[in-house]
């Protein structure tokens, strides 16, 4: 939890919001054409690039007709082991690797590939282990907002996101995860992922609970490292929030924030 508590979660949960949290449009997995309707049309309601819609019903041609039921590939889809990735163009398995933390082999035998050939729309299944990381961010060469991230950085962070949201759905961990990463990007914060989270402010509350309580120590989880990179990748479903806290928190600086989202438990803030 963000600023001043020390108590980590009561059980109680707000849904109410999660009709917005989460759009029927970015949740359907088929789609039955309307009159009117064009492949175009459908791809930019799902936000899925035409070429992948066309890959994944076998269409040769942007021909469709009312009734017609079509697959809606879901984007960076996460599963046990695995996250559903589509084609780019101008994507290569070596980029993609890097991307997600994995080698190209890997790519290939996970999806049965015999070359490194992609196209544009094809629909790839990206391996996903225990020690999920973007290699370029164990030389230095990552940034956030400007500011390097290490691998003990990212290790720091996905102990916060498990410490805070283990109970939370995956979009909410994404979330706790991008405030962090919004914080290096306004002045109100330290600049660096430790200095944000070990923060304490000039009245001396920490600003995250399990800083305070000692949670910060526990092993990150498996979803936690997920969500993370994630966020890392640019995936913000607060839309740049800079706080949170659970739901039922009475604090006046806190209710005085703009809200962004509720989600879960926890209310997003700017």
């Amino acid at each position: 939890m963000v600023l001043f508590f020390s108590s980590r979660r009561l059980v109680a949960t707000i849904l109410l919001s999660l009709i917005f949290a989460f759009p029927l449009r970015l949740s359907a997995s088929t789609h039955t054409v309307s009159k009117g309707e064009s492949l175009y049309l459908i791809a930019q309601w799902y936000q899925c690039p035409l070429e992948t819609l066309k890959a994944a019903n076998g269409l040769s041609n942007d021909l469709i007709y009312p009734g017609q039921k079509l697959i809606i590939p879901e984007k960076d889809k996460i599963t046990e082991n695995k996250i559903t990735y589509y084609v780019q163009p101008n994507d290569t398995l070596y980029a993609i690797g890097l991307r997600y933390g994995v080698s190209y082999q890997s790519i290939l035998k996970a999806n049965n590939l015999a070359s490194t050939t992609i196209y544009p729309g094809q629909i790839l299944n990206i391996p996903i282990g225990e020690n999920i990381f973007l290699p370029l961010a164990s030389r230095g060469l990552l940034k956030v907002n400007g500011f390097p991230l290490s691998r003990s950085d990212f290790d720091l962070l996905a102990r916060l996101v498990t410490a805070e949201a283990d109970s939370e759905s995956y979009e909410t961990k994404v979330a706790v995860a991008a405030v962090v990463l919004n914080r290096l990007g306004s002045p109100l914060f330290p600049k660096s992922i430790p200095a944000v989270i070990n923060h304490i402010d000039e009245v001396g509350a920490y600003q995250f609970t399990p800083v305070l309580n000692g949670w910060i120590n526990q092993p990150a989880n498996d979803e936690a490292r997920k969500a993370v990179l994630d966020a890392l990748n640019g995936h913000d479903p607060t839309n740049g929030a800079l706080y949170f806290f659970e739901s039922w928190v009475t604090n006046p600086f806190l209710r005085s924030r703009p809200v962004s989202k509720i989600m879960d438990s926890f209310t997003f803030a700017f």
